[in-house]
Order: structure tokens, then sequence, then C-alpha cells
């Protein structure tokens, strides 16, 4: 099994591999091509599933240096990638393989929604991320649990109505796309699966 993705699925972790640069944004269809340089060691195979801020996109036309990966508009219209222009950075993580380690928590790499940048507030070497998520979100937020963020795997350290703040450490401010955020920035965000899927088993139960 070596080499394969967990259980067959898709799967990432939310640590996130490489900071990419966005070569090219065309859009074509409807939908996105996506170029995208990467740093990642031996580079990507085709048809290999990668998440780019969090979204789960499959590697078309890959050389060591970069790849390139269509984005539908399905996609565009609940993520934050059609927004991307050439020069950006993106979060890069490769599917969890069957004999990788686990050190974050379960991404699949489909986005919930688009939240909004509050507040970036240095405290000492680390930052306080406070995040504006969307009210149909909220339910599935818990406080001392995980969320991803453009891919990021985070702690929502902070909880008040649809406001969620994180702690972000020093390691990764430097090593992802957090420390080119703005107020007011949007980002990608996916709640954690198994919170959904009690949140989930909680309705059919009541309804």
């Amino acid at each position: 099994m070596r080499g394969q993705t967990l259980c067959g699925r898709l799967m990432f972790t939310g640590l996130i591999e490489d900071v990419g640069d966005v070569l090219s944004a065309v859009r074509a269809g409807g939908g996105l091509r996506l170029g995208i340089a990467t740093r990642i060691p031996g580079g990507l195979k085709a048809g290999e599933s990668i998440s780019v801020n969090g979204v789960c996109l499959t590697a078309v036309d890959p050389a060591a240096d970069r790849f390139f990966a269509d984005v539908s508009p399905a996609t565009i219209d609940v993520t934050t990638l059609g927004s991307l222009r050439a020069g950006a950075r993106v979060n890069l993580e490769r599917a969890l393989a069957a004999d990788g380690r686990f050190g974050g928590h379960m991404v699949l790499g489909h986005v919930d929604g688009v939240a909004a940048v509050t507040v970036i507030a240095a405290e000492g070497d680390h930052h306080w991320l406070t995040l504006d998520v969307p009210a149909d979100l909220t339910p599935f937020l818990v406080l001392k649990g995980s969320i991803a963020v453009d891919g990021i795997s985070l702690t929502i350290a902070r909880l008040h109505g649809s406001h969620a703040g994180v702690q972000v450490v020093p390691h990764s401010m430097a090593h992802t796309n957090l420390s080119t955020l703005r107020s007011g920035d949007p980002v990608n965000i996916e709640c954690d699966i198994i919170g959904k899927y009690v949140v989930q088993a909680l309705r059919r139960s009541q309804g």
C-alpha cells in the first residue's frame, strides 16, 4: 500500500509542505486553470491530488518545479481560488500516504465556506487570527476543536458567536501564507469532519 492514500480515500492533515507561487490564472469555459510553482521534493505526478489553500485539486502537466490545476465553476463559487492572480502565494499539501505520519487533523480538502479575517494581532512571537465565520457554519465550531484555514490545521482557542480566534505559532506564520494576510482578506475554511457528522446525526435524530 506504499504511496496509496489512507484507506483508499483522499485525506490531508493540514500540515503545509510548501508555499507555492501562482504563475498564471487563466479563465476558460467558466472554470479556471492555475499554474503554480512549487519546491515540493520530486515534484508531483500527473493526476495526483494536492491541496491548494485547502482545496483538493488534481495536478495536470506537472514538471519538477511547477504544475497546473483546473478549478471547476462550482469550486470557484464556494472558495477563494477564483480571486487568485499571478504572484499570489498558496499553501500546498499532498494527500496523506498510507504509511505517512498523521500530525494535524483530518482534512478532506472540501471547503465549507469563506471566512473574513477581522483581526491579526501579534502577541510576542505568536499571532492571534480572528475570523468571521458564515452563520450557517457556526454549529460546527467547537472551542479547542480543529479548523482548517487555507488548508492549515489550527485549533480554535477563542469562540464568540460567529467569531473564531486561533493562535498561530511562529513556525506556521513563517512557513505558510498566513504572513501575507491582512484584515478583511477572505480565507477558505473547512470545519472538523467529525463535528459535522455529529451535528448531522443529531439533526436527523431530532427531525
